[in-house]
């Protein structure tokens, strides 16, 4: 199939799921369609058992295998999903919780790495650097997962701007860590050998990419400030969008932290200081569709790769035990920097069960275990990290707002 024909056929798929999950599911719009084309792919991969000969599923996996998953998220949609998802987060909120938010995308990642490294390493018999890769790319929360449900829930501001900051920025903390870890686990070239390589690799990347997305965030600011015309500064954000995530990538800076950093300039500065009232309600409504568009195909996307999973009964014992070390390894994420945090700063009394349940894993984990190299231990991990996933999104996904409620009846103290 061409690229065309793939296009065409997930949007036509996103659509007739979407709407088989409004009129029958009910469920928030982007799980309900992953729980439908989940349930799709499920009920093909058993009709092909009954009938034996069939070969539906055989067909079906050798065009997902084209779908590129890996490739269509980590170097296409991507960086349309974080610049469209920093643009709702104002820095000034995010400046009174950005010590938590620091704190959680930067100590919590490496808690969260090592505590699900050193356990799968443990429950598998992995080699500890393989897991801790596992690790990695299960860590961060997933920001299109995570803000996808924040929109359904009624969360305090500062809370709902804890959780949404924070998967921002450890999502591309986290790719960075997981680069780093593959580069020492499997030997990439390119990036420096052993640990200085690594720290070289990670202060390149990181700050890398937040500087150029604010360079780049600020230069097309003060472009649309001596521009007034609405379509053309929509086209000035998406070619924002679009070229400084391939720029980033062509650097070898963290294209995912670009977008963070100049979403979250032209969503604040530049929609106060730059746009006109007409505009920014244009650039608004435009963003907010393709977010709603691409979350449609991504979640669509993940529950069809069920196809590429290897469901042998000893995996998916060892991904059952990843759910709850996963678990675990985000209470720990969490907690850790509250109670540090504790003696300074306010916290309502549900934050951390709520931050902790709240933290969901997405397509960019499934993304990562993806592109890992071929290797003994690629099909467990992958099995692994879709089953975490998988249980994130619908299971998590649909509670969490119900946790919140419960445990925090009362209005979240000041920061």
């Amino acid at each position: 199939m061409t690229l065309l024909q793939i296009t065409s056929l997930l949007i036509v798929l996103a659509g007739l799921f979407g709407a088989v999950n409004y009129l029958f599911l009910r469920l928030p719009s982007a799980i309900g369609i992953l729980v439908v084309s989940l349930i799709a792919s499920l009920l093909l991969m058993g009709l092909d058992a009954v009938v034996p000969g069939l070969g539906i599923a055989d067909v079906v996996r050798s065009q997902v295998t084209q779908l590129e998953f890996s490739d269509a998220l980590l170097e296409g949609m991507l960086g349309l999903l974080l610049f469209a998802g920093a643009l709702h987060v104002k820095t000034s909120d995010l400046a009174r919780v950005w010590p938590t938010v620091a704190l959680m995308a930067t100590m919590g990642i490496a808690l969260s790495t090592l505590i699900v490294g050193y356990g799968f390493s443990w429950l598998t018999g992995m080699p500890l650097l393989v897991a801790l890769v596992f690790g990695a790319l299960i860590s961060p929360t997933d920001p299109v997962a995570v803000m996808g449900v924040l929109r359904q829930t009624n969360l305090a501001k500062a809370l709902e701007t804890k959780i949404a900051g924070e998967s921002l920025f450890n999502d591309g903390v986290g790719y960075v860590v997981f680069l780093v870890l593959v580069d020492l686990a499997f030997g990439a070239e390119g990036h420096g050998d052993g640990l200085g390589g690594a720290v070289t690799l990670f202060v390149q990347e990181a700050l890398g990419g937040a500087v150029l997305g604010l360079v780049l965030g600020y230069l097309t600011f003060r472009l649309m400030r001596r521009i007034d015309d609405y379509s053309l500064e929509v086209l000035l954000t998406l070619g924002l969008a679009f070229g400084g995530y391939e720029l980033a990538v062509a650097l070898h800076f963290s294209a995912p932290i670009m977008a963070v950093c100049a979403g979250l300039l032209i969503g604040d500065i530049g929609t106060r200081h730059g746009m006109s009232e007409q505009t920014r309600r244009y650039v608004e409504a435009f963003w907010k569709l393709v977010d709603e568009i691409l979350n449609a195909v991504l979640f669509l996307m993940i529950g069809v790769e069920v196809f590429a999973i290897a469901f042998e009964a000893p995996f998916v014992a060892y991904g059952a035990a990843a759910i709850l070390l996963a678990l675990a390894a985000r209470f720990a994420a969490v907690s850790v920097p509250v109670t540090l945090l504790r003696p300074f700063r306010n916290y309502s009394g549900g934050v951390v069960r709520i931050m902790t349940w709240g933290g969901l894993k997405g397509g960019i984990s499934v993304a990562l275990a993806l592109s890992l190299p071929d290797s003994e231990w690629k099909p467990l991990i992958l099995t692994a990290t879709y089953m975490v996933v998988i249980f994130s999104i619908v299971v998590q996904g649909l509670t969490v707002g119900r946790l919140a409620e419960a445990v925090s009846p009362q209005p979240e103290l000041p920061e």
